[in-house]
């Protein structure tokens, strides 16, 4: 990359390119640690969102509802990873729609678990946690400013 940009040249840079390009780069980089374990972003999702509740479950339409703002996937997309994970019989779901890890989705979690931490600090790699806080900050910043929402829990 071509870091030779006086400031005030980047300061004139298009937000929305650089934004996509961050996107699209490091999207497409998770993606493929996800990969190399047979998944895709959506039961990973709900995976991780049954990590802890192991003994009570969590209840199906609740995860739906929490995940179904992620990336534009919506509660069919939501819907469909966690049939596709019961299909593979990495979670379960019991009589009150309440699911569960099981102990292969769990080895298969953990086994991802630590690709994906592996992505996470490809991507982070020369970046102080101070600048990454900051640069949220300012994409934060500038998705209230044109009056739109975001949230990641």
């Amino acid at each position: 990359m071509d870091y030779s940009h006086d400031d005030a040249g980047l300061a004139r840079q298009p937000i929305g390119y650089w934004s996509w390009a961050a996107h699209d780069a490091t999207v497409t980089h998770i993606r493929a640690a996800l990969a190399e374990h047979g998944l895709t972003q959506p039961p990973w999702w709900v995976i991780n969102q049954l990590i802890g509740a192991e003994e009570d479950g969590r209840d199906r339409a609740e995860v739906v509802t929490f995940l179904s703002g992620y990336l534009d996937t919506g509660a069919d997309g939501i819907e469909a990873a966690v049939d596709e994970l019961l299909d593979r019989g990495l979670i379960t779901q019991d009589d009150e729609a309440r699911l569960r890890i099981t102990p292969e989705g769990r080895a298969l979690r953990d086994r991802a678990f630590a690709r994906v931490a592996r992505a996470r600090a490809e991507i982070h790699e020369g970046i102080a946690d101070e600048e990454f806080v900051a640069a949220l900050k300012v994409l934060q910043r500038m998705i209230h400013n044109v009056g739109a929402k975001a949230y990641h829990h």
